[in-house]
């Protein structure tokens, strides 16, 4: 972006309240010119989205000024509607929820109900639809109907959508929220290319490391621009972005723990600078090898089934063989199929597998709201398979939807989480301390009286998660439980489920994050609705399944990635870290082994 280039977007001084007073953005000026490609960051309830909504024409401020495109579309409070009619043919927004954006049931005329609204000819659609359905790597879904695709199938459909139309400013609003890696990266190359063939793109993303590829970072607080500026230049202030509850790039904060650990490094937040800048210390330095030849140690490793638990006992354990499950109307194509696996009780399980590999589906088997077609599944010992079996599930397992806070309800928080329990027909007195200990447990006890709808997005999906942690299930399952929260919330709901199961409830998650499923005692790695992998964390993802897991759209930990990567260029730690403090401790043990043990390092320990 050449600084002389055409100013697309121009907020000034712009300030939007929403009912009841709430100030969503706070004197916020801004500008965008043509062919930038910003990002911006925040925490859940930091006005992120609704920024986007006004970039691109679908909010209005209440004060100050907006230009799109060169045209004046709002000066405090009075709309042109007529220019933003005609700034709004040439500016896309790719929703954070697809489910809001896609309107027919067939993949294709989703794609082609943009271009067809702005008047193109029928062969300018088809060419359209075909060449981003190609982009999205949806190609074989043409024909599919969007309600039965996986959240992150949608999303790949609402961006297709999006692109279809050409815009001149492309608005992504957290579009890998959803995604598996190979997703991911998959939108990451799309805008990358859109960005190399001078599209102007906003991204609104949780993830730190895609902010790396911006010209322009921007981390917003309470409705106000706090930061702004280059990547490096943003991600150097540490401390800011850590109280605003960010966190910096996994290459920032593993040169940070270097330091600390005595390794004379300097700090980056580009991972090939930080790389190179190990290699070469790596080159100055004779050491002797950390393991013997052929061996490679584990460090951190979560492997070990409780030894409390009885192998015999069924609360909390999961049973399948040759679980099948197709849904209605697809003709016969199996969401699951042949999967066999057991889950201790007590254990924390993982479940990865690429976008629309049949996790989801697997979960709402075990959770009894679906019946296998074949095969043999047991949970906490019960048949599911047999309707008075399945009934008398009920209350033992806790099930933590995609996105649950859209099923809250009530008119309290205290009401909402009260709902479970008090079916259970349980005493007044009963549904009030379980009430109270849920959420005490995740946090929200100050907010009993409160409107579940006034709460953030972060705290919603607590609220949702306690009302299930009420009813005390042997067994909670969750669906993605991280998904579109910022770094703080995600650290929340990882030591909420930590102290769960403490308590000895067997936890099972879906996640799309390698580092999370690292953090588990056990791994189920799907493919095709079949269950291609299973063991613990180490088993799983080492130098052996890198790139098994890579051709089935997964990948590996960020640190075990890293250790891969040096080790290519000469630096071999002779181990394989799955978390951040063991992969420091490699490095600095490698280059210095007395650096590792430093009495600096222990004081942090």
């Amino acid at each position: 972006m050449k600084p002389d280039n055409a100013i697309l977007v121009d907020l000034d001084h712009v300030t939007l309240r929403f009912e009841r007073g709430v100030v969503a953005l706070n004197d916020v000026s801004l500008r965008i010119h043509e062919g930038e490609r910003i990002c911006i960051l925040g925490a859940n309830g930091s006005g992120k989205s609704t920024l986007a909504s006004v970039l691109c024409g679908l909010l209005a401020p209440d004060q100050g000024g907006v230009s799109l495109l060169g045209r004046k579309v709002a000066q405090d409070g009075d709309v042109n509607y007529d220019a933003y009619e005609a700034v709004r043919r040439e500016l896309g927004l790719v929703f954070q929820n697809p489910d809001d954006q896609i309107v027919t049931t067939v993949v294709e005329d989703d794609v082609a109900f943009g271009p067809e609204n702005l008047g193109m000819a029928p062969e300018q659609i088809e060419t359209r639809v075909r060449r981003e359905l190609k982009r999205v790597a949806m190609q074989s879904f043409a024909k599919a109907d969007p309600t039965r695709l996986s959240g992150g199938q949608k999303q790949r459909v609402a961006i297709a959508g999006a692109l279809a139309m050409g815009p001149r400013v492309l608005v992504l609003d957290e579009p890998g929220s959803s995604l598996d890696v190979r997703g991911r990266r998959s939108i990451m190359r799309v805008m990358n290319r859109l960005h190399a063939a001078g599209t102007t793109i906003v991204h609104v993303t949780h993830f730190m490391e895609e902010a790396l590829c911006a010209d322009r970072v921007i981390v917003m607080d309470h409705g106000r621009i706090i930061l702004e500026g280059e990547p490096q230049r943003v991600f150097s202030q540490g401390d800011t972005i850590r109280n605003l509850g960010l966190e910096e790039p996994f290459s920032a904060r593993l040169a940070s723990r270097l330091a600390q650990l005595g390794v004379p490094v300097r700090w980056t937040c580009s991972a090939d600078d930080l790389k190179d800048q190990l290699v070469n210390l790596g080159k100055e330095l004779v050491v002797d090898d950390l393991a013997p030849a052929g061996t490679r140690s584990r460090l951190g490793a979560r492997d070990e089934v409780p030894a409390s638990q009885s192998p015999h006992a069924t609360e909390g354990r999961i049973s399948a063989s040759g679980v099948s499950y197709s849904y209605a109307g697809t003709n016969g194509r199996q969401a699951v199929g042949g999967a066999s696996f057991e889950i201790a009780p007590g254990t924390s399980c993982a479940l990865i597998g690429q976008t629309g590999s049949g996790k989801s589906t697997l979960l709402r088997l075990i959770c009894a709201l679906e019946k296998p077609d074949a095969g043999r599944l047991e949970v906490n010992g019960f048949d599911v398979s047999k309707r008075r079996e399945r009934r008398m599930l009920h209350g033992q397992v806790g099930y933590v939807m995609q996105h649950p806070e859209r099923q809250l309800f009530a008119e309290t928080v205290w009401e909402d989480v009260a709902f479970g329990p008090t079916n259970l027909g349980l005493s007044v007195e009963e549904v009030r301390h379980r009430c109270v200990s849920a959420l005490d447990l995740v946090g929200l006890a100050d907010q009993e009286s409160a409107s579940p709808f006034d709460l953030s997005g972060g705290q919603q999906r607590l609220c949702a998660i306690a009302g299930v942690l009420a009813m005390r299930p042997r067994l909670l399952i969750l669906d993605e439980p991280m998904a579109g929260l910022d770094p703080r919330g995600r650290q929340a709901i990882r030591s909420i489920l930590g102290k769960i199961h403490s308590l000895g409830v067997t936890v099972v998650q879906v996640t799309h994050s390698m580092e999370d499923a690292a953090l588990q005692q056990q791994v189920i790695v799907l493919d095709q609705g079949s269950v291609v992998a299973q063991g613990t964390p180490h088993e799983v993802f080492n130098a052996r399944t890198g790139q098994t897991l890579h051709e089935r759209g997964l990948g590996l930990p960020q640190p075990l990635a890293w250790a891969q990567e040096l080790a290519a260029s000469g630096l071999d730690l002779g181990q394989d870290p799955l978390n951040l403090s063991d992969l420091a401790r490699a490095i600095a043990h490698q280059l210095d082994p007395a650096a590792s043990s430093s009495p600096r390092d222990r004081g942090k320990e």
